[in-house]
């Protein structure tokens, strides 16, 4: 079966879809047919600013959650007549690309030549990505690929550099002699986004120190492998305990250099001795203090997570063997007074799960700080779906305590564009014509320091945060819209920016979302998006997101496309609400399977009575059953599109099936299927008339449920429907206004009495152990009133043939209790019409 042979006679259908072969053959008529290819001037522009995901080995089914709801709203758009500009991208440079190429072939970054391993990491991350392509394919997503990125391409890194030197001359860049946030497993900085909390086991531990005249003075710590770095202690100004030692110095243990006791309102004076010690860095308020009041910078911990010559003892040591040795040595001393077992927060780098460490570095920053109102405030210009996530925005925002830093000291990344003067300090850069421009490779253009003459130049060694880039995903996504135009010189507001949606995960809010937004508020003074749609995580049964570093191998996309169909995947991912966490369910995997049996036993039945259809030949008149049916479809589609425009993909899935399962299948199907098969006792116009619905009604079904199964509804139209709808696939069919053409409130009361009548019938016969199919000699109708039997005695035929009623008899009376009972070896039935 394939769905291009549209000749194929729709009674010779299989009994059975086959979805690994018809799947394969539709994802092949898409791409060869460019089914999903932006058209110009083909509706009003819908943009998509599609999550790249990052290249660091194989998808999880966590993807597969999110990226198919988004290409459910993005079909949607589509059949509702908008032109959806739907690229796709990978970000596959910085971190994560680079850890994975270590892991996946045995090597270290640092033990080979910048060149070789950025040629490796380029070779893994094209592998993946084409991985990645094949498997969103299979999913079924309708992405253009011909509009598809990668992060680390010449043209990106031309992008990301040129925003970089654009946001430079704007001056909301600076590089500054820093306290940083350092993980000393990956080798980098890192940005405080990129921080998790985690609790950890450790001991508070009461050391002693010496002050004026021998006097003992206790210090609660956690980090004694610091004692090296110590540069001050610090009471509260209010603490009357130690006013005598304002200005004084205290001895530390162990190493004997002396440090200042000052006074400030950050210590807290009820917590442990009320005196601490500030080191560089064991945390924030060590660094407030640093700069504050001007002290010493003393590094204890080396950019590869070993103690440094000054910790003497230490020398050469991993932190936590450090502390062991550190603390044997105070107890050998006499210096340890006590310990306690705590548990406390712990930041960890969010990729390795590494503690931070705080180290002082020259890095580029992003200003962020400042703008704290200004960045809080550009959120109630995005609509957030669902609206309690922008609440997660804004806290994030409001409790951020560091500008961006976007340096990281890494090899496979995007350069910084510029050269520094070993003499004076100034810092060139590229032009923007020059780029992409890799430093370390190509001298300054202009061969000298423009502020001193000096040739002494040096290039800035350090790659950019991989966010900073992926940050740029709208102007990138602008210059495959308008390939030979410059986003940052254009003003590209009017036509393109703010693009329609972003769809994401709750989790990168704070990254990818707030990055985006700081990104092209600074460049174009605007927000990036109209509406920003927050998807869900998959978890476990243990209730853990699941994840490619939790395990979620064992629920990989390649295993479960080979178990089952990919539409009845597609259903699962709609089972849930938007920005809700759901757990995996095979058995909703199953419904969907049992779904497409149904859609392909339904449109089997129809088929035959619907290929000589002239689809544009109105019926003079459609009959109250078929009036019945299309004010049902049109109060569907009416609550349908209500949904999905509110990007509430479950509620509008619950409205299809209601109607396909309930009022097409259980209902309309029963009630003209006598008329279907016995045409020659109804009348030939009326025949007609159902027929010509059957096939509107049979589309809109398949219209209906095309963007969440798009694979059999596809088949299924190209068998049926193809050669007389104008349109190749039904991706590209347009719904119809049925809610305002087809409403017909007074069809639909006769019908609904007729199916409650129906009903009771069919409870009747079930009761008796009989067969829907068992004729009835009788039928005797009880109308309540005149009233009721004026609307039920029109449709006696239509009774007739669902009820296989031989006679139908029509009373104004109200019988106790409807019933059916055999007479001689007929069967007759008495029921209230109401």
């Amino acid at each position: 079966m394939r769905v291009q042979d549209a000749k194929q006679k729709v009674s010779l259908m299989e009994k059975q879809y086959v979805p690994l072969t018809a799947e394969q053959e539709i994802q092949q008529f898409w791409e060869q047919h460019q089914i999903y290819a932006t058209k110009s001037g083909s509706g009003p522009l819908y943009t998509i600013d599609t999550p790249p995901p990052t290249v660091s080995g194989a998808l999880h089914i966590g993807h597969i959650f999110s990226y198919t709801q988004t290409d459910i709203f993005a079909r949607f758009k589509r059949m509702s007549g908008l032109n959806v500009f739907y690229p796709f991208g990978f970000d596959d440079n910085g971190l994560p690309t680079e850890r994975f190429v270590e892991k996946k072939l045995g090597i270290h970054a640092h033990d080979m030549s910048r060149s070789v391993f950025i040629k490796i990491c380029q070779e893994e991350s094209h592998k993946v990505s084409q991985d990645f392509v094949r498997l969103w394919q299979r999913m079924g997503l309708s992405i253009d690929w011909r509009k598809c990125y990668s992060t680390i391409s010449d043209h990106v890194r031309a992008l990301s550099q040129e925003s970089f030197i654009r946001l430079h001359e704007k001056g909301h860049v600076y590089r500054r002699n820093e306290p940083a946030l350092y993980c000393t497993l990956c080798r980098t900085s890192v940005a405080q986004a990129e921080l998790d909390d985690v609790q950890a086991p450790s001991f508070f531990n009461d050391i002693v120190f010496h002050g004026h005249q021998e006097q003992q003075l206790v210090i609660g710590t956690t980090r004694p492998e610091l004692l090296a770095s110590c540069v001050a202690l610090f009471y509260h100004p209010d603490d009357t305990r130690y006013h005598a030692l304002h200005n004084t110095y205290a001895t530390v243990p162990l190493y004997g250099h002396n440090v200042p006791i000052l006074a400030d309102p950050a210590v807290d004076p009820l917590k442990g001795t009320g005196l601490v010690m500030c080191c560089t860095f064991g945390d924030k308020t060590d660094i407030t203090w640093f700069k504050k009041y001007q002290l010493p910078y003393r590094q204890s911990i080396g950019l590869d997570g070993r103690m440094t010559d000054m910790t003497q003892m230490l020398t050469g040591l991993k932190v936590k063997e450090a502390r062991r040795v550190i603390l044997e040595a105070l107890r050998s001393a006499g210096a340890l007074l006590t310990q306690r077992e705590i548990t406390h927060a712990v930041n960890v780098h969010e990729r390795c799960k590494n503690p931070i460490e705080y180290v002082l570095l020259s890095q580029w920053f992003i200003k962020i700080l400042e703008y704290k109102k200004e960045l809080i405030e550009l959120a109630d210009r995005i609509a957030w779906h669902p609206t309690f996530m922008k609440a997660r925005y804004q806290d994030w925002v409001e409790n951020l305590g560091w500008d961006w830093c976007i340096s990281r000291q890494r090899m496979y990344g995007i350069p910084f564009p510029v050269w520094h003067c070993a003499d004076c300090g100034h810092t060139m850069f590229a032009r923007i014509k020059d780029l992409p421009i890799d430093p370390q490779e190509v001298p300054y253009a202009d061969g000298s320091c423009s502020a001193c003459g000096s040739t002494a130049l040096n290039p800035d060694t350090d790659v950019m945060d991989t966010w900073n880039t992926s940050s740029l995903s709208p102007y990138i996504c602008y210059t495959y819209y308008q390939p030979n135009e410059s986003p940052f010189t254009q003003d590209i507001m009017k036509d393109f920016m703010p693009m329609s949606m972003r769809p994401q995960a709750h989790d990168i809010i704070r990254t990818w979302a707030f990055d985006t937004i700081v990104k092209t508020w600074m460049h174009h003074d605007t927000v990036p998006w109209e509406s920003i749609v927050i998807s869900g995580h998959v978890l476990s049964d243990e209730r853990q997101k699941i994840s490619k570093s939790k395990g979620g191998a064992a629920l990989t996309p390649e295993l479960l496309l080979q178990q089952h169909p990919a539409d009845a995947i597609r259903y699962w991912t709609a089972s849930s609400g938007l920005g809700q966490d759901s757990t995996f369910s095979e058995n909703q995997i199953k419904i969907g399977q049992k779904l497409i049996t149904k859609l392909w036993n339904a449109f089997r039945f129809a088929g035959p009575h619907i290929q000589d259809v002239c689809p544009t030949t109105l019926p003079r008149s459609f009959g109250a059953v078929n009036e019945w049916i299309f004010h049902r479809a049109s109060l569907c589609y009416g609550q349908y599109a209500q949904s999905l425009n509110a990007y509430e993909f479950s509620p509008a899935l619950i409205q299809v099936e209601r109607f396909f399962w309930h009022d097409v299948c259980d209902t309309y199907l029963e009630l003209i299927k006598h008329q279907l098969f016995n045409p020659d006792q109804y009348n030939a116009q009326a025949v007609k008339a159902t027929q010509w619905t059957l096939y509107h009604i049979g589309l809109r079904v398949l219209q209906l449920y095309a963007p969440y199964m798009p694979h059999i509804t596809e088949a299924l139209y190209g068998m049926i429907y193809q050669k007389r709808t104008g349109s190749s696939s039904v991706h590209q069919t347009r719904f119809a206004r049925v809610q305002t053409e087809y409403v017909f409130q007074e069809s639909a009361d006769q019908i609904d009495a007729v199916i409650a009548v129906v009903a009771q019938i069919r409870r009747l016969k079930t009761e008796q152990g009989l067969s829907l199919k068992v004729g009835l000699d009788k039928l005797v109708i009880h109308a309540i009133d005149d009233a009721v039997l004026a609307t039920i005695q029109p449709h006696a035929q239509l009774l007739q043939g669902v009820t296989q009623a031989t006679q139908i008899e029509f009373v104004v009376s109200d019988i106790a209790q409807p019933e059916i009972r055999q007479v001689a070896d007929a069967w007759r039935a008495h029921v209230i019409a109401r």
